[in-house]
């Protein structure tokens, strides 16, 4: 999969708000320009939440094992902790050590925040592609929750 069909498959999803940052875009730091980070915004009002999934295109300060940029990016996903375990073999908070983060077509805990049950993957292909619509589904669904929760009147 590349970034485009990423990006369609997840716009598709009903709400989502995709930010795809670049020069001008005030209050987004330049590491992040060229990136795409999906929300759930059914009113297309930037949110103030995490986004459920990101498309990195270069590495962050801090997170450079996955070695981004050129022709490599990585999708991430708030695969929430039963995804996660399903992928992984282990809860999210177990303090297993990390797969190769630099590994291609590769579903691994996130380098970072796989302790909030996030998944990740650098160049998704043939192995890997199988599994994202659902992981991004899943995704979505638990933004969408968590929409709907801070919704509420209470």
């Amino acid at each position: 999969m590349d970034i485009d069909e990423i990006i369609r498959l997840v716009s598709g999803l009903d709400g989502v708000l995709a930010q795809r940052p670049g020069p001008g875009d005030s209050g987004v730091p330049e590491v992040a320009w060229g990136d795409t980070f999906f929300f759930y915004a059914p009113d297309g009002v930037l949110p103030r939440a995490q986004p459920f999934a990101t498309i990195v295109t270069k590495d962050y300060p801090g997170d450079a094992g996955s070695r981004l940029g050129a022709s490599r990016f990585r999708l991430n996903i708030a695969a929430g902790a039963t995804a996660f375990a399903a992928h992984t073999g282990h809860p999210p908070r177990a303090g297993v050590p990390a797969a190769d983060p630099a590994a291609t077509d590769t579903l691994f805990a996130h380098p970072l925040y796989a302790g909030a049950g996030w998944l990740a993957v650098v160049n998704p292909g043939a192995r890997t592609a199988p599994a994202l619509p659902e992981l991004l589904r899943t995704a979505h669904a638990g933004a969408r929750a968590a929409h709907q929760r801070r919704r509420r009147p209470g």
